[in-house]
């Protein structure tokens, strides 16, 4: 998950073109980004805290997007928004924000989880003056922010109606995600078990969870796995992935590596669970016939109702 690393470049190219393809449903050029309505706005106290918001013209309160970045918590920011992405949904009547958190280098997990909450209380708590409908909040990323946007998508509501900040008054609850090589659990040991030719962590556990001890590890993985969080009242969700769930290791060791980090078996048990419980998931990957062709496809109808 590590876009510094090698892993992470790979998985920029496990991704690759079905990634774009996932994103709008269609390869294009890239548009040119229309600047924000707000830029660098500051939503908590640390100096990655910070988020772009884009307002959709509307006379009603609109839906919002949240893109959550990248980078295996290491790397990657706000910028990486696409621009068809963001145009498509603009000009569906869907406003945009795109947020910074914290990374590993900064503080360890689940320092991520707690800013992206914090950015969806944030975002509510600007309905008003943004015109924003508090009931039509949704996000979408890929690798970790796909990981982050999952998290959200399964945690109980994380309002504290009691808190001074009338920031964390707000709801953390999203009505639908879009994710593009999504990790569905951060448990490792799973990932050996269900993720073909994973044998080893693939990063400093120590760096990533800020302990050595492994039941303190495996306390934080269970706090901020989506599989382990999946509950009845889960919002619908959207997962792509590059690679079908019966398709070969690469050859290729350094592409194997990106590979294996955003494989489609993560989207597959998560999709299980949520398919147990009655809950609206689709599973995109190639050769697999979905309802929805795109992430922007699937936020617009989810969020404004029609397609885009």
């Amino acid at each position: 998950m590590r876009e510094k690393s090698l892993a992470g470049r790979l998985a920029l190219a496990a991704l690759g073109c079905f990634g774009s393809v996932a994103l709008c449903g269609a390869r294009a050029a890239q548009p040119e980004k229309p600047r924000p309505t707000f830029a660098d706005v500051r939503y908590g106290p640390h100096e990655r805290n910070v988020l772009d918001f884009w307002q959709a013209p509307s006379e009603k309160p609109a839906p919002l997007v949240i893109f959550i970045h990248g980078g295996g918590f290491r790397s990657g920011s706000k910028e990486k928004l696409d621009a068809r992405v963001l145009r498509r949904l603009l000009d569906a009547g869907i406003s945009v924000a795109a947020i910074n958190y914290r990374l590993v280098q900064n503080a360890p997990l689940p320092a991520a989880h707690q800013d992206a909450c914090r950015a969806v209380q944030f975002l509510r708590s600007k309905a008003e003056a943004w015109n924003i409908d508090k009931a039509r909040v949704g996000a979408f990323g890929g690798s970790a922010g796909a990981q982050l946007c999952m998290w959200l998508a399964m945690h109980d509501d994380m309002a504290d109606p009691d808190s001074p900040d009338p920031v964390c008054r707000e709801s953390s609850r999203l009505a639908c995600v879009a994710t593009m090589g999504g990790q569905t659990s951060m448990h490792f040991d799973w990932w050996k078990k269900h993720i073909p030719g994973y044998a080893e962590p693939h990063r400093d556990l120590t760096e990533l969870f800020g302990t050595s001890d492994p039941t303190e590890q495996h306390r934080i993985a269970t706090a901020i796995s989506a599989l382990d969080l999946v509950s009845p009242d889960a919002p619908p969700i959207f997962m792509s992935y590059g690679m079908a769930p019966d398709a070969p290791v690469p050859s290729d060791p350094r592409r194997a590596r990106g590979w294996k980090v955003h494989h489609v078996n993560f989207g597959v048990a998560l999709k299980k669970k949520m398919d147990a419980l009655g809950i609206e998931a689709h599973l995109k990957y190639p050769g697999a016939k979905t309802k929805y062709a795109s992430v922007a496809e699937f936020l617009i109808a989810k969020l404004a109702g029609r397609w885009g």
